[in-house]
């Protein structure tokens, strides 16, 4: 009955708000796996659903003929996409099968609903929309799934206590409840991660019985099958599962010693075919050009291959994003930050609270401490020492960190550090803080300490999903440019940032955003040599000619101050614009916080850069009663909470006049 609570609580928390944006496509990752799911059909021909360039299967290629009402669908070309299959083909196919099943739903349901009129498209909005609500749906679905298997291995290692808290956490985690309301790879790459590890604990614990069956399975081999179909689906989300490699030989390894290698063979081979089904495309399109330069070892050359993959162009590409190697405008912001401490700082204020992330990182630090004394145990009496040979749990809690520390070394070393990168991570920190905890033997002490880290966890939860309830700033600065800026007037955005205002319908009329002219002002692009008189004279060209400036995040402003010695004009542009030297005066600015019972929770945008913010923009932040966050990443806040101002062209200066503060 718990564990019942807790997932639908978890639920809840997922599904309300799932239109935060009106379904405006503001996830940028979101919008474009959506664009791509519109052209993914069955296909007419079936001799062709296998051909990279015919089969309206593969996410690497525009098809021929592909057309969704509302939106330009490209036809014929390459695409750049840079995730895993599956999602993608999981999220079609709910939406295919939501559209079969919601006619009688509809009779049933109020309209009023939001999952009669969103996720059952009564509204009958476009493919392109009803997508995204059906996909927020079930990724939500998805997570709580994970909470679910979460208890199961908790249980099955410490007991049902430790399984109905850590699931408790991880249900009130706010990185996971903000993560579900997107169609993103991460949520579907942490169920499969965890599927795998679940069956590979099982396949360490054979006899153990505190479970029920399931799936019938109760032999060693038959759960490293699973484990190994679920590897296959999660390196078929995201190629960053291939470390799930690390525990299943831990597993074979600590398990038992008979046909280790025959086991190992068909667990790889499974998840191959697993990943081959699902991903077909990674494997068939080759169509794109990926170089191994040549290597000299010696007397012996190595010479250039071009793999052609264009799945292995995807992952070389992404994985030189992520350790810096590209320079590229929206991972600049991570200049300077350090690894590891970084990604826990950004926990600790914002993914967990400090409260629970103090705890789960300390129970991390204790699991490791433990599986260190496990490790020499089972050194110790690796050839056939019955007094030192290890128990079924700590054999499976060697499994579980043989994926939870090399996962961790690996992403918080990694230079690009978005909090998302942790979420394959976290029920395991959820898991070993409850773990942890339940150690106390003070019942009363840690009854009382498990109570106050799951009431702040839950005010925290509650004010974040209440931010939804709030409309999107983008939206709500968008009617205000419709309402008072005329139409034909020059509006600059900043590139590297959505333009506004956004296409919308307003008072049952069409707005569309080309009613005004639009450029972009290019300070984030261009760092080093080319920060230059060049550029800085053609940015304030724009500004001279612009009659309103919109700022929509601070992925510009959080960035360019910071690195003086990469934007040596540039970095001086956001203060100059806040203090009206440009001639620029605020007329409008909006953010939507986390917020319970009007006290809010506000993030710090002008500190770490060193800015004063406008005075207009420093009230308006003011009046939010409550307390400073302090910093945060851009990517925790840009696409639901972003502070959204407006500036207007007051003075009319011109461009020689704002030169010369430069």
């Amino acid at each position: 009955l718990i564990l019942i609570f807790i997932l639908i609580v978890a639920l809840a928390l997922r599904w309300t708000g799932i239109d935060w944006d009106e379904y405006n496509h503001y996830h940028p990752d979101e919008r474009y796996i959506t664009w791509v799911a519109t052209s993914i059909e069955w296909p007419s021909n079936l001799r062709d659903a296998l051909n990279p360039v015919q089969s309206s299967f593969n996410p690497f290629y525009w098809p021929a003929d592909a057309e969704s009402d509302g939106i330009v669908v490209l036809q014929g070309e390459p695409r750049k996409f840079a995730y895993g299959h599956f999602p993608l083909y999981l999220g079609v196919a709910a939406t295919r099968l939501v559209e079969s099943i919601s006619p009688p739903l509809i009779r049933l349901l109020p309209n009023s609903w939001l999952v009669t009129s969103d996720v059952l498209n009564a509204r009958e909005a476009i493919e392109f929309r009803h997508l995204t609500a059906v996909t927020r749906a079930l990724t939500g679905l998805v997570d709580v799934i994970v909470i679910l298997v979460l208890f199961l291995i908790g249980r099955r290692l410490h007991g049902p206590a430790v399984g109905l808290l850590a699931a408790a956490f991880l249900a009130l985690n706010v990185m996971h409840i903000q993560l579900a309301h997107f169609f993103t790879s991460d949520p579907y790459l942490s169920l499969f991660v965890i599927l795998a590890l679940y069956f590979m604990i099982r396949s360490v614990m054979i006899g153990k019985d505190e479970e029920p069956k399931l799936l019938h399975c109760q032999s060693t081999s038959c759960n490293l099958i699973l484990a190994a179909i679920f590897i296959g689906l999660a390196v078929g989300s995201k190629f960053s599962a291939v470390l799930l490699l690390l525990p299943l030989v831990s597993a074979i390894v600590l398990g038992n010693k008979q046909g280790r290698w025959r086991r190992l063979a068909v667990s790889l081979l499974i998840a191959f075919l697993i990943f081959f089904i699902t991903n077909p495309f990674a494997i068939l399109d080759l169509g794109c050009e990926v170089l191994t330069p040549a290597v000299s070892i010696g007397p012996i050359t190595i010479p250039a291959l071009d793999w052609r993959s264009c799945y292995l162009q995807n992952v070389v590409t992404q994985s030189g994003m992520v350790r810096g190697k590209l320079d590229l405008g929206f991972t600049r912001q991570y200049a300077g930050t350090l690894p590891y401490l970084y990604p826990l700082e950004m926990q600790l204020r914002w993914g967990m609270g400090w409260l629970l992330g103090l705890l789960a990182f300390a129970g991390f630090a204790w699991a490791l401490w433990q599986g260190t004394q496990y490790a020499w145990k089972w050194f110790q009496g690796r050839h056939n020492d019955e007094q030192m040979a290890l128990t079924p749990v700590e054999s499976a809690s060697l499994v579980l960190l043989a994926w939870t520390l090399p996962f961790f070394l690996t992403t918080g070393s990694f230079y690009v550090k978005f909090m998302r990168y942790l979420l394959p991570l976290t029920p395991f920190l959820m898991l070993y803080g409850a773990a942890l905890l339940w150690q106390w033997p003070n019942r009363i002490g840690r009854t009382v300490v498990a109570a106050l880290i799951l009431v702040s966890s839950a005010v925290y939860a509650l004010s974040f999903v209440n931010m939804y309830s709030e409309d999107h700033p983008w939206n709500v600065a968008s009617r205000w440019v419709y309402d008072n800026v005329p139409g034909r007037a020059l509006i600059a955005g900043e590139q590297w940032d959505d333009s506004l205002p956004t296409t919308m319908m307003i008072d049952g009329k069409l707005r569309r955003r080309n009613e005004y002219q639009d450029d972009q002002l290019t300070w984030l692009t261009g760092p080093d040599d080319k920060d230059n008189a060049q550029k800085l004279a053609g940015n304030l060209d724009l500004l001279e000619q612009a009659e309103y400036v919109t700022v929509v995040s601070n992925r510009i402003y959080g960035v360019v101050p910071r690195l003086p010695e990469r934007f040596p004009l540039s970095s001086r542009v956001s203060q100059l614009l806040f203090d009206g030297t440009l001639g620029y005066e605020p007329v409008f600015v909006n953010t939507r916080t986390p917020n319970l019972l009007g006290i809010h929770l506000t993030p710090d945008s002008f500190t770490w850069p060193g800015l004063q913010p406008p005075e207009r923009v420093e009230d308006y932040l003011d009046g939010k009663i409550g307390i400073s966050g302090g910093r945060f990443d851009e990517s925790f806040t840009v696409y639901d909470q972003p502070l959204v101002m407006v500036f207007q062209n007051i003075e009319g200066k011109t461009a020689e006049e704002m030169r010369q503060y430069f």
